[in-house]
């Protein structure tokens, strides 16, 4: 019997253990290897699981089984090595039963005579496929390459720059009239630009640039290191558009609305001549604001100059109409001369009373044919005679001392008066208005001051190359981020 103990050897090379200590796992049959009884029925109940897990969507019950029963389960591949013939190898270290069957053929497991369905093959490991070095190339050429240009040429190529800092704001020396504090009307106009928003747009316009590059030469300032620097440096020859469009990257503008506070930073391949064109563009800024009080101050006296030339030449005229009427009259004063006339109709008033009077005596102290009573009587007479003469004067027709109508040539000095004294008004109103006018442009009057003067850099600070190095990785990560979604979204769709 002691040869039942040991292992024989079945078809090519394979070697089983026989006898009673050998486990009924596979039998032979004309040298074959064949599932023993008890085998069969542990993969009946391992695919029966694996079915039901499968049905319920759940995780394969095989697993749960060798748990409970405290065994582990077994791997089985079957290798359709000669039709009709199947090797089970099995293996107890792996705890999941798979089948695997050639490519090409329906996978099933016979067992214990019926049918099961198909069990899914463990996936095999990841391996580097072609798509993966397309990414890794990708990246390497769309991310680290450029990268690296642009850190190679900000470190060696690109030119140094300094900066001069220099802040200024518009300063305007006003004081409240009575007007503004009994109404404060002049906060109800219109609004309108101001002008540190007039200063904000001429900094950044051609003409200051032009007027910059004319004393300061910018053209050969900024393209002498072009040969070098092409991409921070000044095309050489390059036109006022182009200095225009390189003036928005050198002058850097800070403008605060709510404090009207204007910071400049200006950038020049040394301090010295950083610093000289922001002293230039404050001076000239300087220069406009000047310019803009000088209109200001002409617009506000302009009309009431106007008004006090126009009351001016009115009263002018005026008075040449009563010099000529008095050259032409004989009369200074019309007004007095008919003071003269009335004194001169009191006086004989007076006389033609006091001779009634006299005679009224005498021809009541005397007879009728007294002498006396004739003179007086003439008196009487000359007198009366007298006084209508004089009262004509002032009535139609009566004849003044330069023989024409008395009445007329007072109406026309009356009305000569009047207009005098309309014009001599008007003249006092328009000068007055132009004073004030005056006062009002003095109390507008509006400065540039600096808050900050024109600084001198002492290190480089320019271009930020930290910063454009971050700025050019971002950006390159984002577009070999996109390219790669684009291309697995492309090819998901195939």
């Amino acid at each position: 019997m002691a040869g039942e103990n040991e292992p024989r050897t079945v078809g090519t090379g394979k070697t089983v253990a026989s006898g009673r200590a050998a486990s009924p796992r596979l039998g032979v049959k004309d040298g074959t290897k064949t599932l023993g009884p008890r085998r069969l029925a542990r993969l009946a109940e391992e695919a029966a699981a694996m079915t039901q897990a499968r049905e319920a969507d759940t995780v394969p019950a095989t697993t749960q089984e060798s748990e409970k029963s405290g065994t582990s389960a077994n791997v089985v591949r079957e290798f359709p090595q000669v039709p009709g013939r199947v090797v089970v190898e099995t293996d107890q270290d792996d705890d999941v039963m798979a089948v695997v069957t050639a490519p090409g053929q329906r996978r099933r497991q016979k067992m214990a005579g019926s049918d099961t369905g198909p069990v899914r093959p463990v996936a095999g490991p990841a391996r580097v496929r072609r798509r993966h070095w397309m990414l890794i190339f990708g990246f390497l050429f769309i991310v680290l390459a450029p990268l690296g240009a642009s850190g190679w040429y900000l470190w060696e190529r690109a030119v140094d720059h300094y900066a001069s800092i220099i802040g200024f704001s518009v300063h305007k020396e006003e004081s409240s009239t009575p007007s503004d504090l009994l109404g404060g009307l002049s906060q109800l106009s219109g609004a309108s630009s101001t002008d540190t928003d007039i200063l904000y747009n001429y900094i950044q316009s051609q003409e200051l640039v032009a007027a910059v590059d004319r004393e300061l030469n910018l053209r050969a300032l900024y393209s002498a290191a072009y040969d070098q620097d092409p991409v921070f440096a000044l095309k050489p020859g390059a036109s006022i558009e182009d200095l225009v469009d390189y003036w928005y990257r050198i002058v850097k503008i800070v403008y605060d609305p709510g404090t009207g506070l204007i910071e400049l930073r200006v950038l020049a391949s040394d301090p010295e001549t950083a610093k000289t064109i922001a002293t230039m563009i404050f001076d000239k800024s300087s220069e406009m604001i000047n310019r803009l009080s000088a209109i200001a101050r002409d617009d506000t006296t302009r009309y009431a100059r106007e008004q006090l030339d126009l009351a001016l030449e009115q009263l002018k005229k005026a008075r040449e109409a009563t010099t000529a009427f008095r050259s032409r009259t004989q009369i200074v004063d019309p007004s007095a001369d008919i003071q003269g006339q009335m004194g001169l109709l009191n006086t004989l008033q007076a006389q033609l009373a006091s001779a009634l009077i006299e005679y009224d005596l005498l021809r009541d102290s005397t007879r009728d044919g007294d002498p006396r009573l004739a003179p007086a009587q003439s008196r009487i007479d000359v007198i009366r005679v007298r006084i209508d003469e004089e009262r004509q004067k002032f009535g139609a027709g009566g004849k003044g001392p330069g023989g024409e109508d008395y009445a007329t040539v007072v109406a026309e000095y009356e009305r000569l008066t009047v207009d005098r004294e309309f014009a001599e008004a008007s003249y006092k109103a328009a000068l007055s208005a132009y004073d004030v006018a005056l006062a009002e442009a003095q109390r507008k009057s509006r400065y540039l001051a600096a808050h900050v003067g024109p600084t001198l850099a002492e290190t480089a600070q320019y271009p930020q190359r930290d910063v454009l190095m971050m700025v050019a990785a971002l950006f390159l990560m984002l577009a070999w981020a996109v390219l790669s979604l684009v291309y697995y979204s492309i090819r998901d769709r195939r």
